[in-house]
């Protein structure tokens, strides 16, 4: 009999597993995971291999299967969590997502269709959002009841919760920080939802490559990052260049934490949180990118405002995080 035709397990215990899934522009990140809020396996497809929604989710229960497998079987799970761009928590779907081919052009309702062939509840939310129930739940935001998420990746996403609970908004969009404009007159770089100046075309891992290939191309100094093709330049390589004294890479970095201080200086007059955390490969920068954020804020901030955030790196790994956030989620449900 197939895994997930399997009838429910009928105990006197709750069923102890869920799925959490982190949906990534890159790779889409499936985990079991226990009511201690631990991973205990893991499996994951690559999110841009398939032209169609259908098919990327009968990739992704294939890839369910040998977890559920060995942990029992579909009836021993309680249900499943998503955490998706542009993932809307009220209606359990993806709605006109930029950054992946088989959700830009519409709704696509990919909690149903989850729920449908796997047998149990789906929700799902904004993958930003995921990371910050993770990090609520399991990280440094732990115990914190007023805080601001900063996801750091292929674009920049925020997840916002006051008094403890997350802010979602009237449709399930609200807390899109990473499309703020900071550079107006129509003169900003274009982002990827049509708009031009948004903080996502310059904070985000690509917004700091792209920054990297300007500096290069306005001036003639040295840097290490000259040896390799421009069109190749990854916030990586400028982490590397940076870390090892490279002029012109570390004015990348403080171009970009100035940016995002900034914002949060404006983003505090909104919520007066407790922290700003941040998540995701760009922090692997560490103090490259923090301090100048912090100097930023601390130039650009309300003076009520001024000395009050903490300014924070996520404690869980990237993975980790967002499909911890996603699994709690399911178990809500």
């Amino acid at each position: 009999m197939d895994i997930l035709e399997q009838k429910p397990v009928v105990t006197g215990l709750e069923k102890p597993f869920v799925i959490g899934l982190d949906l990534g522009g890159t790779n889409a990140v499936f985990g079991v995971v226990d009511q201690r809020g631990q991973v205990l396996a893991t499996n994951s497809i690559k999110t841009q291999a398939y032209k169609t929604v259908d098919d990327f989710v009968e990739a992704g229960v294939e890839a369910i299967k040998p977890l559920v497998a060995k942990y029992g079987g579909i009836g021993q799970f309680r249900a499943m969590g998503i955490g998706a761009p542009n993932g809307n928590f009220y209606r359990g779907t993806i709605e006109f997502a930029p950054n992946l081919s088989w959700g830009h052009d519409g709704v696509v309702p990919l909690g149903d269709m989850f729920s449908k062939k796997l047998g149990i509840p789906v929700g799902l939310t904004n993958d930003a959002n995921a990371a910050a129930i993770g990090e609520m739940q399991y990280g440094v935001a732990r115990g914190m009841k007023d805080f601001i998420m900063i996801t750091l990746g292929t674009g920049v996403g925020s997840g916002i919760v006051i008094n403890g609970q997350m802010v979602y908004g009237s449709d399930g969009f609200a807390g899109e920080l990473g499309h703020v404009i900071m550079v107006r007159d129509g003169k900003g770089r274009t982002c990827g939802c049509g708009r031009k100046g948004c903080l996502e075309t310059y904070c985000s891992a690509t917004g700091v490559a792209r920054t990297a290939r300007e500096f290069l191309k306005q001036s003639k100094e040295e840097s290490l990052l000259r040896d390799i093709k421009a069109e190749d330049i990854t916030s990586l390589d400028v982490s590397i260049a940076a870390g090892r004294g490279d002029a012109l890479a570390k004015r990348v970095y403080e171009f970009t934490g100035n940016l995002l201080g900034e914002a949060c200086a404006d983003f505090a007059t909104f919520s007066s949180p407790e922290a700003f955390i941040f998540f995701g490969g760009l922090t692997k920068a560490g103090d490259l990118l923090m301090e100048p954020i912090m100097r930023s804020y601390k130039e650009h901030a309300l003076e009520i405002f001024k000395d009050k955030p903490k300014f924070l790196i996520s404690s869980l790994d990237d993975a980790a995080a967002a499909v911890l956030g996603a699994s709690a989620i399911g178990w809500e449900l």
